[in-house]
């Protein structure tokens, strides 16, 4: 079945601009804990079915409940009178919505995108340069600098790229997704309320959206099942492989704001590794200033950074040796002081590359 075959249009007088085989517009959100995406796709729901008369669902899919964690979001929305009778995930999504540009890196956020299907993602970057990054044609890519409005207008993100998806829809009325913000915070959130709109207006307005020209090559899922199942399970469920965190990359879970290490303030007390969460800061046996060994501090290892921002609020020197700046493209990789040195990304080991040059800390 081709994709033409698979993807029909709306009926006469429908406001939905085409559908699937089974009649359903569909997006997929793909996020990460912290950011509101569930929120985000919930409002979205909610003004498509109360605002605006289709039907619809959203539910979300997620692992642990936390911060930085992988979430994907789903809405569905169909003519009125149509029922919806799946709530399997959508793999075949009309709009994706990438609310943290660090999960590119992973093309599985772009699967099954469909044929002159929409493509948005919270960067700094153009449309143009988005889809050469990707290797994308054929398709409309939307980008909109969300972080930076949310940091503008002290909100997140989600309500930023919710203008920004509303806009990529573009059958979506706008005062319905005001409406079902507003009975989302004037209850509980009242003072909140008027940023969250106007973040969102501006992430409406803010969006660029352009066509990009070329032959659609669709990344399609990939092929056959998990390397283990019932027929060769080990003897007892014995886990073989077990999990590691040295190649985790916790990059995507910053806000925009990480840590900067000056080195020539640090004392080396060592309160800063004693209440980060994830061991991100790098020793190495040395001489203080006096001529006496101990541990010197050599920098971050931002591979393993969250972005908490604890190490900042305990540094006691003055001038301090660490403060928070908002991060910039490429920083974190020129800056970073690799602790383990055998270890490399997860994304470089699925690629079969080799690490760079980088500085290095402990073996």
């Amino acid at each position: 079945m081709t994709v033409l075959e698979k993807v029909g249009t709306s009926r006469a007088g429908s406001v939905l601009p085409r559908t699937n085989a089974l009649g359903y517009y569909e997006v997929r959100i793909e996020s990460i804990g912290g950011l509101g995406a569930h929120l985000a796709g919930q409002t979205l729901a909610q003004a498509g079915v109360l605002g605006m008369g289709l039907n619809g669902a959203h539910f979300s899919s997620y692992g642990s409940e936390k911060r930085g964690a992988p979430l994907r979001s789903f809405v569905r929305l169909t003519e009125r009178g149509q029922e919806v009778r799946t709530s399997s995930p959508v793999d075949r999504p009309h709009l994706v919505a990438i609310f943290h540009e660090a999960l590119t890196r992973n093309k599985t956020v772009l699967e099954g995108l469909e044929e002159d299907g929409v493509l948005l993602v919270n960067t700094r970057h153009t449309p143009a340069e988005m889809a050469e990054r990707l290797g994308l044609q054929g398709i409309t890519v939307g980008t909109v600098d969300a972080l930076a409005i949310a940091l503008d207008e002290k909100t997140r993100i989600n309500t930023a790229m919710l203008g920004a998806i509303t806009r990529g829809m573009g059958f979506i009325d706008v005062e319905a997704v005001r409406r079902a913000l507003t009975s989302t915070f004037e209850k509980r959130y009242s003072h909140l309320l008027d940023a969250n709109l106007r973040t969102f207006d501006r992430g409406y307005n803010e969006v660029k959206l352009e066509r990009i020209p070329g032959e659609y090559r669709p990344v399609e899922p990939a092929l056959g099942g998990p390397a283990l199942g019932y027929l060769n399970a080990p003897l007892g469920g014995a886990i073989v492989h077990p999990a590691n965190s040295v190649a985790k990359d916790l990059s995507p879970s910053r806000l925009g704001r990480l840590p900067q290490f000056l080195q020539e303030y640090c004392n080396n007390c060592g309160l800063c590794d004693m209440v980060c969460p994830d061991m991100c800061f790098v020793w190495q046996e040395g001489v203080d200033e006096k001529g006496r060994p101990g541990m010197m501090l050599q920098g971050i290892d931002y591979q393993y950074c969250k972005g908490c921002l604890k190490c900042v609020e305990v540094c006691p020197v003055h001038p301090a040796a660490l403060v928070e700046i908002l991060e910039t493209e490429g920083y974190a990789e020129s800056h970073r002081v690799q602790r383990y040195t055998h270890a490399r990304h997860a994304q470089e080991v699925a690629a079969g590359a080799r690490p760079g040059p980088r500085k290095t800390g402990t073996p």
